[in-house]
């Protein structure tokens, strides 16, 4: 029996009909979305309905949003997007609980990945939640999930950063590099963050030793012999990123843009996998979706204090596409999630 909790609670945010829900709507490939009402979600089996408090706006929710690179589309929809609600990031209070969920009640504050979260209400894979901490406001929730769990699955696990070492973040201004260069920092590394001239400021704020201006300067411009390199979303070749690496060095690349539109930048992280077969320089790529024990992992280091989120702007529901917009625009420093 499906147990639930979804009538509107006493802050009256919502003015939706009973039995639907205010959720931002796409009616084709792009960020142009409109608020509109949509019928209530309701959990299968080992599913749970989530009353959205924020949602988390990402890179993966804009590729979804856009369908690039179009092999994408393949799964999503060829024309338009077969779920016409973007977001991935959630947290929230449990509304409803599907057969087999045994974990989470009603009412228990949750984060972690959803489908189709910007809106009031979203469905969740019950093992992709956990318990928010009592500390972290809605927003910090819901804007440390993703780049909070790629950033340290791939300082950690796939670089095996070491206190002294140096490293170099490219990409240091945005979510996952800005996560990035606080876990390397705290790690007892050297780091220099490649961003623009105008969010220099903002990298160093995290504990950047030097910042790297990608509009007028190579990314060797600090020398080489970088012990760790992160690219996160980055375009440059791996040939050029071999070249700032310690000759025992690591690369790790973050996702890809701009590698053409059928696959984007996924070319990339293969030749660095096959190149580093035949090279002392070991180089990888990963595309994180945080798992339960990723995020359970990162609430370790916040409870620890070696994490202080960063959440730069807030949007509304009716800003969600803005917020999309913005993001691809590049406009965006650090973390921005959908506050509902």
């Amino acid at each position: 029996m499906m147990k639930t909790d979804v009538t509107p609670m006493d802050d009256q945010r919502s003015e939706a009909t009973p039995g639907l829900m205010r959720a931002a709507v796409q009616h084709g490939y792009g960020t142009a979305l409109a608020v509109e009402e949509r019928p209530l979600p309701e959990p299968g089996p080992g599913q749970v309905l989530v009353r959205v408090e924020a949602a988390g706006v990402s890179r993966g929710a804009w590729h979804l949003a856009v369908g690039k690179p179009y092999a994408v589309r393949l799964a999503l929809g060829l024309r338009r997007p077969r779920n016409p609600v973007p977001g991935l990031e959630v947290t929230g209070r449990v509304a409803a609980v599907g057969a087999e969920v045994t974990q989470w009640s009603v009412g228990d504050a949750v984060m972690g990945m959803g489908r189709a979260t910007f809106a009031e209400h979203a469905l969740a894979d019950a093992k992709a939640l956990v318990a928010r901490p009592d500390d972290l406001d809605v927003a910090e929730a819901a804007g440390m999930t993703d780049p909070g769990s790629t950033a340290h699955q791939a300082l950690h696990r796939h670089a095996r950063i070491g206190a002294g070492e140096r490293v170099l973040v490219i990409g240091a201004s945005g979510a996952v590099g800005s996560f990035a260069v606080l876990f390397a920092v705290a790690a007892g590394a050297e780091v220099v963050g490649v961003a623009s001239e105008g969010k220099a400021d903002f990298v160093r704020g995290l504990g950047a030793k030097d910042v790297i201006d990608y509009r007028r300067e190579a990314i060797d411009a600090r020398g080489g012999g970088y012990d760790v390199v992160l690219d996160i979303a980055g375009n440059r070749s791996v040939r050029e990123l071999r070249r700032v690496l310690a000759l025992k060095g690591r690369l790790v690349i973050v996702g890809g843009e701009d590698g053409g539109p059928l696959l984007g930048g996924l070319g990339r992280q293969v030749r660095a996998r096959l190149l580093g077969l035949f090279t002392g320089q070991r180089m990888t790529g990963m595309l994180a979706r945080p798992t339960a024990a990723a995020i359970e992992e990162l609430l370790a280091v916040h409870r620890a204090g070696g994490l202080a989120p960063v959440v730069t702007r807030r949007y509304s529901l009716d800003e969600a596409g803005q917020a999309l917009h913005d993001l691809e625009a590049g406009r965006v420093t650090g973390k921005t999630v959908v506050v509902l």
